[in-house]
């Protein structure tokens, strides 16, 4: 297979470029992204499908990655609990060097082919759940081993690579290909691979949440109540879709119940 994230920038000489001119071309190349996702989209709503069914069925999801494309599921995946009230470890990131070193940025530990899997299986994994393989190249060991022993055991799989015709694309149930092109910075994949990793993350976890019932309307009423910001924010919901005029009635239920969904079931 041909590695297009690797091809030469077209872009050259940038170190006698102006600031200017480095930040436009750049931009330039950042509007391809939503549009190479938008080729992917059928790919991207099977693959959701797949997971929205198995979390139903009480299984789980484990991203497993190296390099930006893990660190950004990392990212995505704790943010998940307090946002929309999920228990924890339903949405999983396995990160080579582990996420303990997420800030080390380990790249050598994506060549270990077994330590995917051996973290998966310290995770209990089973048929029950669905791991989703995340590699810029579509060839990064750590990932591609992880995947080739869910395949052995009956573990379904997906994944969200940027080149055509990978080996980890090859060996997944669900493939997502979201071919972003050469880079600005050549080889440099956290750029418009890790935006497109980026946008298709939030596609998944948004659209997951939504389908599993933790949103009503447009509104995350399932939100943990940790700071006076979203305290704010979920009183003012409390009262708009409860139907409460008074702000301080609102609060005193939201506290007492616990959440704003909690609420609603009380008052419907």
């Amino acid at each position: 297979m041909e590695k297009i994230t690797e091809r030469p920038s077209p872009y050259r000489h940038l170190e006698k470029k102006k600031i200017a001119e480095i930040t436009r071309d750049i931009n330039t190349e950042d509007k391809t992204v939503a549009q190479t996702v938008e080729k992917a989209l059928p790919q991207i709503n099977t693959l959701i499908g797949a997971i929205v069914e198995k979390i139903k069925k009480g299984g789980r999801l484990f991203y497993v990655g190296a390099g930006s494309g893990g660190r950004l599921s990392v990212l995505d995946v704790i943010e998940l609990p307090t946002t929309y009230g999920i228990e924890q470890g339903v949405f999983n990131a396995v990160l080579a060097g582990g996420i303990d070193r997420l800030a080390d940025a380990l790249e050598e530990k994506e060549d270990e082919v077994f330590a995917g899997w051996e973290a998966l299986v310290g995770h209990q994994v089973s048929d029950k759940d669905m791991v989703v393989g995340i590699s810029a190249s579509g060839t990064t060991p750590f990932v591609l081993g992880a995947l080739e022993q869910c395949k052995q055991h009956g573990i379904t799989t997906g994944c969200i690579v940027s080149n055509p015709g990978s080996p980890i694309a090859e060996i997944v149930e669900f493939p997502v290909e979201v071919i972003t092109g050469n880079e600005f910075i050549t080889g440099s994949t956290r750029m418009k691979c890790g935006t497109a990793q980026k946008m298709i993350f939030d596609m998944i976890s948004t659209t997951a949440m939504i389908q599993l019932g933790r949103v009503i309307d447009n509104r995350m009423v399932n939100v943990k109540l940790i700071n006076d910001k979203i305290i704010d924010r979920a009183v003012r919901m409390v009262m708009e879709l409860g139907g409460i005029a008074a702000y301080g009635d609102a609060k005193a239920l939201l506290i007492q119940h616990g959440s704003v969904k909690k609420v609603l079931d009380q008052l419907n």
